[in-house]
């Protein structure tokens, strides 16, 4: 594959089958939500914590020698960097990650953990993009982008393929957390016949207001604060855009209540701890802004959220219902 080419299904497959040889499956539980019995996809249960292990894996190791030498950079508030740096250490490679200085310090610190060098941006103040185009230009590194990639979409689409053989069958909907597009893209992959279903925050639902116009839309400079620290990347990209039109519904925005509300329910009657963002899709089930059936599919995307604050989520249901 070029850098030039587009993702394919073919490419999907492949990227399972290569993730398959080194991580187990991760779980697909039932779940009620109001009367229907339907499926949550547990990769909050990754190694990292996080489905982007899947694309930094598939992306890493189909790198060339030359580029493997050269190194990687990546972007990202904090799963991605995981996900690269742990492909990165894996296969001895060096990672630098260009990451906001108001990520959660649990993902500051789990991605210096996995051997990778951190650079610091202020968020918003500064263009995290320019800081890593600065970084290659001065060191020749290959940069693995974390939703805007052939290879990190396909390899996110692998969760599609395992998702098809623990159900049996092709998924009739897979509801998704979104943040650039990389999942869902990737999953509109993998399984061409399931309704795909991207959920973003209020204000930062950049992928469904694409798909509505038809070409890429930024945030606006005053989009509002979100908890959903993963799902905030300012646009998707054309790549991500051209998989998803006319495969996707436009999407679907949830409050910072209903994603809480979500964490809580894993927490409750999953036994699931959730970050904020990897609780979005959760949480437009709950609200009843997607349709549900027997096969409709929940991607439960990522648990790395700080004690305390997740504690706080939990505490105040408990003081609200008391």
């Amino acid at each position: 594959m070029s850098e030039t080419c587009n993702p394919s299904r073919e490419g999907v497959i492949e990227a399972a089958r290569e993730i398959a040889a080194i991580l187990p499956p991760t779980p697909l539980l039932p779940v009620e939500i109001g009367d229907i019995r339907c499926w949550v996809k547990a990769e909050n249960l990754q190694p990292i914590g996080a489905f982007k292990i899947r694309g930094g894996w598939h992306r890493l190791s189909n790198l060339t020698d030359d580029e493997k030498a050269r190194g990687v950079v990546a972007v990202s508030s904090g799963n991605h960097a995981q996900g690269v740096a742990w492909a990165a250490r894996r296969l001895g490679i060096k990672a630098t990650i260009v990451m906001p200085r108001d990520a959660p310090q649990v993902k500051l610190d789990a991605t210096r953990a996995l051997g990778a060098e951190i650079v610091l941006y202020n968020r918003p103040g500064e263009n995290r993009d320019e800081v890593a185009a600065g970084i290659i230009a001065e060191t020749g590194a290959v940069l693995v982008h974390a939703f805007a990639d052939p290879w990190v979409i396909e390899g996110q689409g692998s969760a599609g393929i395992e998702i098809a053989q623990q159900l049996g069958c092709e998924p009739s909907r897979i509801v998704a957390c979104c943040g650039g597009g990389g999942l869902a893209a990737g999953l509109s992959l993998a399984c061409p016949d399931a309704e795909i279903v991207p959920v973003e925050p209020v204000g930062w639902d950049m992928v469904g207001q694409a798909l509505k116009a038809g070409k890429v839309v930024r945030a606006a400079d005053d989009a509002p604060k979100t908890i959903c620290d993963a799902l905030q990347p300012p646009a998707t990209a054309e790549i991500n855009l051209w998989v998803l039109q006319d495969r996707s519904e436009p999407g679907i925005a949830v409050t910072d209540e209903e994603v809480r509300e979500a964490q809580r329910f894993a927490f409750s009657k999953l036994q699931l701890v959730l970050e904020p963002g990897g609780a979005a899709a959760l949480a437009a089930a709950l609200a009843g802004k997607v349709q549900l059936d027997g096969n409709t599919v929940i991607m439960l995307t990522g648990g790395n959220t700080d004690a305390e604050s997740f504690a706080r989520t939990i505490t105040a249901k408990r003081s609200h219902a008391g």
